[in-house]
């Protein structure tokens, strides 16, 4: 099977959930692809394959579904993972950023401890849309020291126009939209 034909397989698997988390927006529901083992497993292949020869010290994983995403992607690269919370989420001492988002503000956190400064970092997420929550989250890894080597999604909202936010980090998505 082609490289093509794979990303069409995964993304065939993802559901669209209309007027979800509010009216006008459709929500795409990755749960139906996760729970399907081979599809979960390429999907983790397609998204680590461009990073597989960097440097990657840790993973980052932005709340919530970047938790299931990159988690396997670290066990894959047998690196360690750090989430990238909501406000409020994180027990111990944390940096914390506001962003803006289309209808108000939001705010991501970590842990001033949550790697040593100057580790090679990845990010990894389900979907980019407008971009906040991962502009806030590559400023929290660098106010903590870290040196982010790439960023990959599963999906890309790409008729929203973020990626061009974060071509330095060399952004890689699976499913463009």
């Amino acid at each position: 099977m082609s490289i093509a034909e794979e990303i069409q397989e995964l993304k065939s698997a993802i559901r669209d959930v209309p007027d979800f988390p509010k009216k006008g927006i459709i929500f795409k529901d990755i749960t139906t692809l996760l729970k399907q083992p081979g599809l979960f497993s390429k999907a983790i292949g397609l998204m680590a394959e461009p990073f597989k020869d960097a440097p990657i010290d840790v993973v980052v994983g932005i709340d919530a579904r970047g938790f299931i995403l990159g988690g396997a992607i670290a066990q894959l690269f047998d690196v360690g993972f750090v989430p990238v919370r909501k406000k409020g989420k994180l027990p111990a001492e944390v940096r914390e950023v506001t962003y803006s988002l289309e209808y108000g503000e939001d705010t991501v956190a970590i842990h001033k401890d949550a790697f040593e400064e100057h580790k090679n970092v990845l990010i990894v997420d389900d979907l980019l849309a407008t971009g906040g929550t991962l502009q806030g989250s590559c400023e929290l890894i660098e106010l903590v020291g870290g040196n982010i080597l790439g960023i990959s999604s599963l999906i890309e909202l790409s008729f929203l126009e973020a990626r061009p936010q974060f071509e330095k980090y060399n952004f890689h998505s699976v499913i463009q939209y």
